[in-house]
């Protein structure tokens, strides 16, 4: 059975909560602050095991641990159809983000937290050239990666088509884009796509983009973090749809 490494004590108490398949975690004594994560493990009836913390090293190389580990089941990718039922569910029009080789796994885990305190529905990926679910994404994601659908894609730039014929607009992110984010409209079926850390949006994403939007600059440095990128259109989304929300229930009151 294939087996991964969460890391850390936010990591490990979302995946005891998640319920996904934990097989052990393994603990130092001498750490601090992991009670609580060990009570509801044990009261979940998972199997906890003190180790020297030479093993926990070993166990996740490169992690800042905190002294626990749980190895897990690796997480299953979820299904394009996922992140439509789980907008459908959320009674919101779609909100996706669409990662076009994303590399940098600490990006990867930044935008994934980010997904889910926005409340959006899910992340999209290409299968090459793109940060996996490892345990560097799931600790800087502080336990996001067990809550968040993430979709792995074979060709980015097909998926957008066929996003776009289930009524979901595209807007590209690009720092050469005509109008600012706060001019565009972020409320419709939406899925916003943040471009390599390097070279930004490749040539064929961003072709099929319905609108490109821009974060308006205004200091020395002429771009963003991608995942600072991704937390600003994510937020003016949610900011515009909030505003929305009052104007749409009162139409609905008055028939």
């Amino acid at each position: 059975m294939s087996e991964e490494v969460v890391a850390g004590r936010h990591p490990v108490l979302e995946a005891v909560r998640s319920g996904r398949t934990i097989h052990k975690i393994l603990y130092s004594a001498d750490s601090q602050g992991i009670g609580p994560v060990l009570a509801e493990a044990r009261a979940a009836g998972i199997v906890t095991q003190q180790v020297d913390k030479r093993k926990l090293d070993q166990s996740a190389v490169g992690v800042r641990h905190q002294g626990i580990v749980a190895m897990v089941a690796e997480r299953a990718y979820a299904e394009l159809d996922d992140l439509f039922t789980a907008a459908e569910a959320s009674g919101e029009p779609p909100l996706f983000v669409l990662l076009d080789e994303i590399e940098d796994p600490h990006n990867l885990g930044s935008i994934m937290r980010t997904v889910d305190c926005a409340g959006a529905h899910g992340v999209i990926v290409p299968k090459r050239r793109s940060a996996g679910l490892t345990a560097t994404v799931a600790k800087t994601s502080a336990g996001a990666i067990e809550h968040v659908p993430v979709v792995r894609v074979t060709n980015l730039a097909q998926t957008i088509d066929e996003l776009k014929e289930r009524g979901v607009w595209i807007a590209g992110a690009d720092g050469s884009a005509p109008q600012d984010v706060y001019a565009a409209d972020m409320k419709i079926p939406l899925g916003i796509v943040i471009g390599n850390e390097g070279h930004g949006l490749g040539r064929l994403v961003r072709e099929r983009c319905d609108f490109l939007v821009k974060v308006p600059m205004f200091g020395r440095i002429n771009s963003l973090n991608a995942s600072v990128a991704a937390s600003l259109l994510l937020y003016e989304a949610v900011r515009q749809r909030r505003a929305a929300a009052p104007a749409a229930a009162g139409r609905g009151k008055n028939g």
